[in-house]
């Protein structure tokens, strides 16, 4: 394509304000053709700030009148499914912002229409397009680590449910708390950086959680069938000097970690710190990871790059409806 591709914003919240608008803006080669958000005044002062011409109300409207190439969904979660669905059976390349859906139903759902309609959908896990990820990648391919044994990652953020968007503490439209907030991208994550291996069983506990609430923490364990673990804790609570994240692999033969980013193997039965050194750029590696995931996105929707449909993430709600169960029912279960 020589032109400009058109890109429609639906949903004017946190992360189009803070993520995509402002990486979109820079992007060469694209143009937001419009900001669709139910709450009209604030889709227009988004709008106004990043200089964008059309402003709607009804992601129909977007469909009917915007020539866009593509969207990207940032709704809240269960209208993510709809909103998938609606673009891409309007000829609309979509990237949504995780989950794709609140269902394994609803996940099959979406890639049968985006085979349907022939256009491309991707769900937005811009962690895997962080550089310290892509440079541990980098060690595992090249065997340095060995293979995985054990995975251990967490995300603690402080988030006061007096600042938080309502519908994200009612789980009929979030579909989770912390855990789906936060702990589904360390477990794609995880998972996508070990290759895939199949999940045999989950062990879930959301402390103080009500029954009919979402959860402010969450620790779960994933054993793969493999023997290689995966570890999450997270929390909307944490009281400490800021936010934590953190992404530990230890490896037959080494382990690494990100954020920041270090490497060691074993040479001679020594630790060797084999971290990677040279500049950094300026860019955080929020702003980097979502830069990188657009030019990833563009690359797929322009023909560049033959990437395969998101099946992974029927394999990914398994097992967070896992980790749900097995919270709900207090126990362990069984995939």
């Amino acid at each position: 394509m020589t032109d400009a591709i058109q890109v429609a914003v639906i949903g004017a919240g946190g992360i189009a304000q803070v993520a995509h608008l402002p990486v979109l803006r820079k992007l060469p080669g694209v143009e937001v053709a419009a900001i669709c958000d139910n709450d009209l005044s604030k889709a227009q002062a988004l709008a106004a700030r990043f200089d964008v011409r059309d402003t709607y109300d009804d992601i129909e409207e977007v469909l009917r009148y915007v020539r866009a190439d593509a969207v990207v969904v940032c709704t809240p979660n269960h209208l993510h499914e709809a909103h998938i669905i609606a673009a891409l059976s309007a000829g609309k390349h979509v990237l949504c912002e995780r989950p794709l859906a609140l269902s394994v139903a609803g996940v099959e759902r979406v890639l049968q229409t985006s085979e349907k309609a022939g256009k491309r959908v991707m769900v937005g896990m811009n962690h895997r397009f962080r550089s310290d990820v892509q440079a541990v990648r980098g060690f595992l391919a090249g065997g340095d680590i060995g293979a995985i044994q054990a995975i251990r990652g967490g995300w603690f953020t402080f988030r006061p449910s007096r600042q938080m968007p309502g519908w994200r503490l009612r789980r009929a439209e979030a579909g989770g708390g912390a855990f789906l907030d936060l702990g589904l991208t360390v477990l794609d994550l995880g998972l996508w950086v070990a290759g895939w291996p199949a999940p045999k069983r989950v062990a879930a506990h959301f402390p103080g959680r009500s029954a009919d609430a979402v959860e402010d923490l969450a620790c779960a364990v994933i054993v793969c069938e493999n023997g290689m673990s995966i570890t999450i804790d997270v929390s909307w609570r944490h009281m400490g000097d800021g936010e934590r994240f953190w992404f530990d692999l230890a490896g037959t033969k080494g382990s690494a970690a990100i954020n920041p980013l270090r490497v060691f193997k074993d040479q001679h039965g020594n630790a060797v710190d084999v971290t990677p050194t040279g500049a950094t750029g300026r860019e955080t590696q929020f702003t980097q990871s979502y830069r990188a995931e657009w030019t990833y996105f563009l690359a797929v929707i322009r023909g560049d790059v033959n990437a395969p449909p998101p099946r992974d993430q029927l394999a990914l709600q398994r097992v967070v409806e896992a980790v749900y169960r097995s919270a709900d029912e207090g126990r362990d279960v069984q995939l």
